[in-house]
């Protein structure tokens, strides 16, 4: 059974018990000569922007219960009105393009190299 973490609560952290971000100041820990999961490193990302298979796969093995799956990169013409995948677009888009305009640099904005234009050309948005 998992715990959840309560703000001041006494306990000692054990991250296999809890089911919310590790406490500040928590380093995980990897096996001597294992790597960080490949979601988080070069082979799991696309190059045209966002996760590729093996990042995917290995994202839901890091968080069990996610639903992430493949970007839609079909065209919004050829997306029927009101589909499951044309409003996952939709949603997608309208969240990006805010990220963009908001936690983005002026500089990271402008390039088209960036993870999040990268990311954004290939959902069509």
């Amino acid at each position: 059974m998992r715990r959840y973490f309560q703000k001041g609560s006494p306990k000692i952290f054990d991250k296999l018990e809890m089911n919310v971000p590790y406490p500040k100041g928590h380093r995980v820990e990897y096996a001597k000569g294992s790597k960080s999961p490949a979601w988080q490193r070069k082979e799991g990302k696309s190059q045209s922007g966002g996760l590729n298979r093996k990042g995917i796969a290995s994202y839901r093995r890091a968080n069990p219960g996610s639903k992430l799956s493949m970007a839609v990169t079909t065209k919004p013409s050829k997306l029927k009105k009101g589909s499951k995948a044309a409003n996952r677009r939709k949603s997608f888009c309208a969240r990006m393009t805010g990220m963009k305009k908001r936690l983005t640099s002026a500089k990271t904005a402008r390039d088209p190299n960036s993870r999040i234009n990268k990311s954004l050309r290939k959902w069509n948005c």
